[in-house]
């Protein structure tokens, strides 16, 4: 149960509500949950091809059955001014999660990235033009690049990103408050952290581990399995981005994470658990782009949003195979 202790929410009515990349992970599940409110929600998506656009495919007729008359898509990208004036149209919120997404890719194809991710999002701000919208950014924990003091605080300095992808997010922070300071217009900037869960993309660690488990095939296993990430359920960070939507804050930042951590030999001990199956790891060395620890501090987003992170790593780790062996065996993943 959520208490808004700073951030009052909206007068009881129906909000109009901009997704971008809603046709993905977050997204979808986002989605879902605003429709299932009472919400009208539109999402904006160019069913990049970064994995399987069919699965996206999946996730967009899922809203539209849930929202009916209440869902509407626009396929189109966020560096396109025609399709953001058209998604943009009556909305009251606009959640901006269309990113391409990635360390490692962002280390092999920087400028296609920084195209995307800071280009696209200037364009999308640069046409709201009504001032009581208010604009929440998908942000990212890999913004306190190798940060040695955890766990990590919104006050912490953000300025030694150690990937594209990292520096990209940053840049989106940025614009997003040069943006409330000219414009006036409520902004909140959300730091996710390893975002987990049923839909979750294929070559995310949790998703592609559980394949290689069922498979019987190696998993890639870098490092010595000492690094440790800060895994978020899904459900828990889409709790946190509704309540931003509701944030009365002028402009704020806030870290959305588990705030605890697990190891790679543990994530893999407890996906061995959920599958019944050991897993076959090959030893890799460290990624360039990795950092050896992410680590939430939500102290802020409990006090101003009511953020809880209620699902434990075993319980969301179970959740998420039932899902993949499920989807498996209905052929809707590999």
């Amino acid at each position: 149960m959520f208490r808004y202790l700073f951030c009052p929410s909206f007068p009881i009515h129906v909000r109009s509500v901009l997704i971008t990349g809603g046709a993905g992970f977050i997204g979808s599940h986002l989605g879902q949950r605003l429709l299932a409110a009472g919400d009208r929600v539109r999402v904006l998506d160019n069913l990049d091809p970064f994995y399987d656009v069919a699965a996206k495919r999946r996730n967009l007729d899922e809203l539209a059955a849930a929202g009916r008359d209440r869902f509407t898509f626009v396929e189109g990208d966020i560096r396109d001014d025609a399709a953001n004036r058209a998604a943009l149209a009556g909305a009251d919120v606009v959640v901006h999660l269309a990113a391409l997404a990635g360390v490692r890719p962002s280390i092999q194809d920087p400028v296609r990235y920084m195209d995307v991710n800071v280009t696209g999002t200037q364009r999308l701000l640069q046409q709201i033009e009504d001032r009581a919208v208010r604009f929440v950014f998908g942000s990212s924990s890999s913004v306190y690049g190798g940060n040695q003091k955890v766990p990590f605080a919104e006050t912490d300095p953000v300025d030694r990103p150690v990937s594209p992808y990292a520096a990209s997010k940053k840049a989106g922070e940025v614009l997003c408050y040069a943006w409330h300071h000219l414009r006036g217009n409520r902004v909140a900037c959300l730091r996710f952290f390893t975002v987990y869960g049923p839909r979750q993309r294929p070559e995310m660690a949790i998703h592609q581990f559980a394949r290689h488990i069922t498979d019987g095939t190696e998993l890639p296993f870098f490092g010595d399995g000492s690094t440790r990430r800060d895994y978020t359920y899904v459900d828990d960070i889409t709790s946190g981005i509704e309540a931003a939507m509701r944030c009365e804050r002028p402009y704020a930042v806030y870290n959305l994470g588990g705030a605890a951590t697990t190891s790679l030999a543990e994530l893999v001990q407890q996906l061995e658990r959920a599958l019944g199956r050991p897993a076959r790891r090959k030893l890799l060395p460290d990624q360039p782009g990795d950092v050896p620890i992410t680590y939430a501090d939500v102290t802020l987003a409990e006090r101003e949003l009511g953020y809880r992170c209620s699902t434990p790593l075993a319980q969301g780790i179970d959740k998420f195979c039932q899902w993949y062996v499920a989807a498996k065996r209905e052929g809707r993943v590999r």
